[in-house]
């Protein structure tokens, strides 16, 4: 019996933590995804353009940009704004999240999370377009 191997998905992760980009890197490809990673939000938009990811982890309080303006960017885009989104927090409050879904987030994940927490937000894309929040 073969078991059917789960669809690689593009990942990137968003992070100034260099502890949390190398940290999502390893679950992520553990779980079989191939993974970019932006250190802020400038940076993230040169990835975006040049790879089209088919999903995104983006931190919220990053320097220069954060992740609010960087998402809101990337969604302003035609190409991009059905690519998911998936916000990263410590922080977990209700503003957040309705901030979040406002400049087009589908998911928030409270930092410190698991590679279970991270490999499942991914699988919600995979068999969903949107996700939920």
């Amino acid at each position: 019996m073969t078991t059917k191997q789960p669809p690689t998905f593009k990942v990137l992760v968003v992070d100034d933590s260099n502890t949390i980009r190398r940290s999502a890197e390893i679950f992520l490809k553990q779980g079989g995804h191939e993974v970019l990673l932006a250190e802020d939000g400038f940076d993230a938009l040169a990835k975006v353009n040049d790879y089209h990811p088919d999903l995104i982890f983006c931190d919220i309080l990053m320097p220069r940009l954060d992740g609010y303006q960087t998402v809101a960017i990337i969604k302003r885009n035609p190409r991009f704004a059905d690519t998911p989104v998936v916000m990263l927090s410590s922080k977990d409050g209700v503003f957040d999240k309705a901030r979040g879904r406002m400049v087009g987030c589908q998911e928030y994940l409270t930092k410190p999370f698991t590679k279970d927490q991270l490999l499942q937000a991914v699988q919600r894309f995979v068999h969903s377009p949107q996700g939920a929040m």
